[in-house]
């Protein structure tokens, strides 16, 4: 028996087609999670960014509206909340962030311009986003991230 069995095992440690394989099954997965990490946090950072542009869009229509122009209609939170939702301030098409669309998800201050705006009156805006992520976070049991952003401007008025 010993002797059917020696060539066998000499044979099977000098061979090397079978390397390929095992290292394949070794790199293989490493490299599809390294690759999925990366899109998953390129996804996150155009988020983060699409929700700062929004944030600024909105503190700067804020910060030229006059406490004339608020109360004849002409200018409000809500349309500047549309501006950062959606690009525009009727608040039409789509998304500017998925799931980025509550009043609670944009704090402006103060609600209401000042009657005559000085050098140091100041407009307020952050913006949070709760991202949920891909199946991915799911699995590696990562909650929701959430993102701010603050952004402060001047008030310029009309």
């Amino acid at each position: 028996m010993k002797r059917l069995t020696a060539p066998l095992i000499s044979r099977f440690r000098t061979s090397e087609q079978g390397a390929i394989l095992v290292e394949a099954l070794i790199a293989i997965p490493i490299i599809t999670i390294f690759a999925v990490g990366l899109l998953e946090f390129g996804v996150m950072f155009w988020e983060r960014q699409q929700m700062q542009a929004g944030v600024r869009d909105a503190a700067r229509y804020w910060s030229r509206c006059s406490q004339t122009a608020a109360a004849a209609g002409s200018c409000s939170l809500t349309k500047a909340r549309n501006i950062a939702f959606y690009s525009n301030p009727a608040g039409t098409g789509g998304l500017r962030v998925p799931n980025w669309y509550r009043p609670e998800d944009l704090a402006i201050s103060p609600t209401t311009p000042p009657a005559n705006t000085a050098p140091t009156d100041i407009v307020y805006a952050e913006g949070r986003l709760l991202y949920s992520g891909s199946p991915l976070f799911g699995l590696l049991d990562i909650g929701a991230v959430t993102v701010r952003y603050n952004y402060s401007m001047r008030y310029l008025g009309w």
